[in-house]
């Protein structure tokens, strides 16, 4: 075993560049790092070694300081700044040891710094040094490339959050889902992203497991609505796995189901949609109407239901055909549908030639006001009806009903109530409007709107 040694080698193809301008220096080293198997490259001035160092990379730069034009503190600052050099260890070697000299060469980036006169077992044994670290940290260091490019290639997103909401990283496929340029997401909050209720529950789960991670697991896998950049909803299915380091981190993997929600709702919207006038079914609207009806129970607020009839349906399809008696529905259709303008109305067919609106929060005044604007609209389209004793024209009958549902109340009486306001209006001659109002005594009203 060489003076010196420590019993291990470095890989037998390490390069060394010495880097001196006095010649008796850089023989001796040359021969010291020749005999300890290493490819050696030297080069008597700074501008060289940049030169040797971009062509050849080597694994260690031996660098002395006290050089003619470019020192040896200068070389080692281009070499740091140079993308292809950066990573390589330089070892200064000087006889300058004062100590602001060796502060100066460890903050330019070296990683040791030997006096001069050099003693060579100690130079063999720090480059091994080096040497050994060198390839550690390039193993380290493909090892990070390698799962950078699994994880920059990933199809799904893959977000690092930490236990207080704060995403910490985000991969290219999750940047794209959302609309974020890159790192654009990080220092961002899970609030930005998801719905508060959702947001929070993750935060309590995060800190639970913060606080306890030996309970940690995975929180499996559900799907969310994500806000895009652009403020449009993403349909998504996130997997959140805890992991624990120095901190505890929370990892995401994002599943972009979009086009999967988009095919299952355009499934749930033909099963609510009347296929012919393409607005909502009977099936639909009595299932809104439900909701809407305990809603109202909850609030207190009023429930208007507007239903109608297109009068003498059967001359028209019996005169004109039933293609112009569809096409005829269909005109009606989008007509009444044009009326439900919130998100708390719906316009529906309700079988055959009768359609039905609901207005949810809408008291008596306000629905006859609406279905008289429905009435005259659908009249207004001047649809020719040739048989019709009432009109030249298509005309609706049309009936409201308004009421406050309470916890004793039946739906079907707010139905009964405009059905029977609707053939009031076709007794009075049809192409209007009655309401079923209730009066103080109790008794029901049918009024003209």
């Amino acid at each position: 075993m060489s003076p010196g040694s420590t019993g291990f080698s470095p890989p037998r193809d390490a390069a060394v560049l010495i880097v001196d301008d006095a010649p008796d220096s850089l023989s001796a080293l040359r021969s010291q790092m020749l005999g300890q198997g290493y490819q050696t490259f030297v080069a008597n001035t700074g501008e060289r070694a940049l030169q040797l160092a971009r062509r050849v990379h080597p694994d260690l730069i031996l660098l002395d300081i006290v050089m003619p034009g470019m020192d040896g503190f200068e070389t080692c600052r281009q070499l740091k700044a140079h993308p292809v050099t950066q990573r390589i260890p330089v070892i200064f070697m000087s006889a300058r040891t004062e100590t602001d000299d060796v502060v100066a060469g460890f903050d330019l980036g070296a990683v040791d710094y030997l006096r001069k006169p050099l003693r060579m077992p100690e130079v063999c044994a720090r480059v091994r040094t080096q040497l050994s670290i060198r390839a550690s940290s390039e193993t380290q260091h493909e090892q990070a490339e390698r799962l950078r490019a699994i994880v920059n290639s990933m199809a799904e997103g893959l977000l690092i959050i930490e236990a207080n909401g704060r995403i910490q990283f985000t991969n290219p496929a999750c940047d794209g889902y959302l609309g974020y340029a890159p790192e654009e997401l990080a220092g961002r909050h899970i609030d930005d992203l998801l719905n508060p209720l959702v947001a929070q529950e993750y935060l309590e789960y995060f800190a639970r497991y913060a606080a306890h991670p030996e309970t940690a697991h995975s929180h499996g896998t559900r799907e969310v609505i994500i806000r895009h950049k652009q403020g449009k909803s993403v349909c998504m299915d996130l997997t959140l796995t805890p992991m624990f380091l120095r901190q505890p981190l929370f990892i995401g993997l994002l599943h972009d189901i979009t086009h999967h929600k988009l095919s299952e709702d355009a499934l749930q919207r033909a099963a609510m949609v009347d296929p012919l006038t393409k607005i909502a079914n009977r099936r639909h609207f009595d299932s809104f109407l439900e909701k809407e009806w305990q809603r109202a129970t909850r609030t207190g607020a009023p429930l208007s239901l507007v239903v109608l009839d297109v009068d003498h349906f059967k001359l028209y399809n019996d005169s004109l055909g039933h293609v112009a008696g569809d096409i005829g529905l269909q005109q009606v259709a989008q007509a009444i549908a044009s009326h439900a303008l919130r998100g708390t109305d719906l316009a529906a067919r309700y079988g055959g030639e009768e359609f039905v609106l609901l207005f949810a929060e809408t008291d008596a005044k306000a629905a006859a006001a609406l279905a008289e604007s429905v009435r005259a609209h659908i009249e207004a389209l001047q649809l020719p009806h040739p048989k019709s004793p009432t009109s030249p024209w298509i005309t609706v009958s049309i009936g409201v009903a308004t009421m406050q549902p309470r916890q004793q109340d039946k739906i079907e009486a707010l139905f009964v109530a405009a059905d029977r306001a609707m053939y009031v209006a076709k007794e009075d001659g049809r192409n209007q409007v009655r309401v079923m109002q209730s009066e103080a005594a109790g008794t029901d009203a049918v009024l003209r709107a």
